[in-house]
């Protein structure tokens, strides 16, 4: 007898494949902590019914699993009220083997031999015309956000909600929990002048939302031509809730995103990408960890007195396998946060930045002589910041600067907020 994959996996459980997406795990009925169904979760208990009689691509990467460690992708391919034909993938790619700036191309899925399309910088007519060449009806987003404006998978969805507009396709957007909670939203809003990957439109700089929330936002408020869109929410998920509160597994979104606690700082630290000093990549701990050759414990120091709330500031020395400073001995910070209700990770950014800068005498910019920009302006979506800092800013002063574009941001926020 000749076995496909699909049929394997139908013969060997492809009904418990179809039904524990959306069903309680064994370790759950144990008494493990699993409060929250996620989008996919919810998508297969109702068996599906809102793809019924549509080609499927779905755009994702490796944070697309169920509770128990399966990719919705191979779940979704074993069962048959599902005709998935496509798999699109973002930055790092869908299986997530590549760095920042990089993706998989164009192949074959080797489990499951569906055709898988690369979308990374691909937007507009260019991206439209992928999608009508997988010959998909509906793309489905499933895809673990971190909660910053500059991660791009968040603007991955925008431009494949822009694409499938172009090209007459419908949009399904489960949701998924943003890690560090949905509190509220804190940091400076991007100018539109200012747009790149790493930011298109007016968000805060850790906007507080959920994917699915994010593009109903986007749908109303900034896409030209809104998209015909579906979002399924989420299940036993609150605003307070961090990552660790979800009973959900934690699959790095990208290589250098490897735990929630990396997330939790990564809005503020990711501003140290904008200036000649170590973020951490090429270490265990990137964006927690953050150094120059030169640098010393006069930084800690300096950082700990500015009285950021929520976090302490350790003295600490780090040899980065790449990035700056590779195979150099360097001296820095590693946060340690020790109250995350407190803990604003935007305001520590800015105040690590200025300490920094008045701590070590080779602190520079990151400028990029193609557009004749400055790179930290990109992620912060402005000059404000750098130039508050330039000017000898302190801390309070430079929050203070974003307050009023802070507070028009939160104003539309509101009406696209899903959970209590």
């Amino acid at each position: 007898m000749t076995w496909s994959r699909r049929g394997l996996l139908t013969a060997t459980g492809g009904a418990a494949v179809a039904a524990g997406a959306g069903s309680v795990p064994p370790a759950a009925a144990a008494g493990a902590r699993r409060r929250t169904a996620t989008g996919f979760a919810r998508l297969a208990a109702e068996g599906y019914a809102r793809l019924a009689g549509e080609r499927v691509g779905v755009v994702t990467n490796p944070t697309g699993v169920t509770h128990d460690l399966r990719h919705v992708v191979d779940v979704m391919h074993a069962d048959d009220r599902v005709d998935l034909v496509a798999v699109f993938g973002p930055e790092h790619g869908f299986r997530g083997t590549a760095q920042a700036g990089g993706s998989e191309g164009r192949h074959d899925d080797p489990a499951t031999g569906l055709p898988v399309y690369d979308t990374y910088r691909l937007r507009g007519e260019a991206l439209a015309r992928v999608f009508r060449t997988a010959g998909v009806d509906t793309v489905v987003f499933d895809i673990q956000d971190v909660g910053a404006r500059f991660y791009t998978y968040v603007w991955t969805l925008y431009d494949c909600m822009e694409a499938a507009e172009l090209a007459g396709k419908r949009v399904v957007v489960l949701d998924r929990p943003n890690p560090v909670s949905g509190r509220g939203a804190h940091g400076p809003v991007l100018r539109e002048e200012f747009a790149t990957f790493v930011g298109r439109k007016p968000l805060a700089q850790a906007h507080g939302m959920t994917v699915a929330e994010l593009a109903r936002l986007f749908n109303r408020e900034y896409l030209e031509r809104p998209v015909e869109l579906d979002t399924v929410l989420m299940s036993g998920w609150r605003r307070a809730d961090f990552h660790g509160a979800t009973g959900l597994p934690w699959v790095p979104p990208s290589p250098n995103m490897p735990t929630p606690e990396t997330a939790l700082v990564y809005a503020g630290t990711c501003l140290f990408e904008g200036t000649n000093l170590s973020e951490g990549r090429g270490t265990t701990r990137p964006f927690e960890l953050l150094g120059a050759q030169g640098l010393d414990g006069r930084w800690a120091a300096a950082a700990n007195g500015t009285g950021l709330p929520g976090v302490r500031l350790r003295e600490a020395y780090f040899v980065p396998a790449f990035g700056k400073f590779a195979n150099t001995t360097v001296g820095g910070v590693q946060l340690h946060v020790h109250d995350r209700t407190a803990f604003d990770p935007v305001r520590t950014g800015i105040g690590l930045l200025i300490t920094a800068k008045r701590t070590w005498r080779d602190f520079r910019w990151r400028f990029d002589p193609g557009p004749g920009t400055f790179w930290v302006d990109h992620l912060t979506g402005s000059p404000l910041v750098r130039t508050a800092i330039d000017g000898g800013a302190e801390v309070d002063e430079v929050v203070a600067a974003w307050r009023a574009e802070l507070s028009g941001f939160r104003a539309v926020r509101r009406r696209y907020l899903s959970y209590d």
